[in-house]
């Protein structure tokens, strides 16, 4: 949470952010070591040095977070985009598979095809949160929806940032969209049986995010192209409808 904020919010500078993010990432290798981590985290990194011995936690994964949030910074200050999905999956490696992969090693579950489907799962959330936040991520200079995918709709950055403004939208970007959702779903799919590995609450916990993400991707579906200025939001009378397919699973 403390180096999301350090990429995110206040008004430091691009270089001083990442200077941050920097600083941070050395004191994690600092504690990791068995060394006591500088004052300034100290608050957060003292008990973090201890679950990292008590549980093991594998450090590379907590360094994948910060170097997703280092690139974040790096993206958004010269408003650069992604080229293809593979770059993406890549940045989606770093950023969000991690926590799944961290959870399971806390439940101690450590077989290829687990791993393989909290990857898919993480990744779908991460692709998700991308699709429901266009009309937010785009007006800050952050491009999710692929340089190839637009080429291959004939879609260009300025139109996209054009229809966040005038709340509009053309058959070009409501058919990119739709894809890419559509690409979320898939990759979501591909991770669902994950869910009957995994003991007890955890697994029913994992059920509701599963459904939770779906029901997402159904309101960005619905809203045909329109989440380039209007955010999918789950509301409250979503729940009985995720809950079902949460025990259907």
């Amino acid at each position: 949470r403390t180096a999301d904020d350090i990429a995110d919010e206040g008004d430091a500078s691009t270089a001083q952010r990442l200077q941050d993010l920097a600083d941070y990432r050395a004191d994690l290798h600092t504690i990791a070591t068995g060394a006591a981590p500088s004052a300034r985290w100290a608050k957060g990194f003292v008990p973090l040095a201890a679950i990292l011995r008590s549980h093991q936690l594998p450090v590379p994964l907590l360094d994948d977070l910060l170097s997703a949030f280092a690139q974040d910074v790096a993206k958004t200050a010269a408003a650069a985009g992604y080229a293809d999905r593979a770059e993406l999956l890549d940045y989606c490696r770093r950023s969000a598979n991690p926590v799944g992969r961290l959870l399971l090693h806390l439940y101690g579950v450590h077989t290829p095809q687990a791993l393989a489907q909290s990857d898919a799962i993480c990744t779908a959330l991460q692709l998700i949160n991308f699709w429901q936040d266009l009309s937010v991520d785009l007006p800050r200079g952050r491009f999710y929806l692929t340089d190839a995918d637009c080429a291959a709709h004939g879609v260009q950055r300025a139109d996209l940032l054009a229809l966040c403004s005038t709340q509009q939208g053309t058959s070009q970007t409501t058919q990119l969209i739709a894809e890419s959702a559509g690409w979320a779903r898939a990759s979501m799919t591909k991770g669902s049986q994950l869910v009957h590995q995994l003991p007890g609450r955890a697994g029913w916990e994992l059920r509701l995010v599963v459904q939770g993400g779906l029901r997402i991707l159904d309101k960005v579906d619905a809203l045909r192209g329109a989440s380039l200025h209007t955010r999918a939001r789950i509301r409250a009378w979503d729940a009985p409808v995720m809950l079902a397919r949460a025990l259907l699973m």
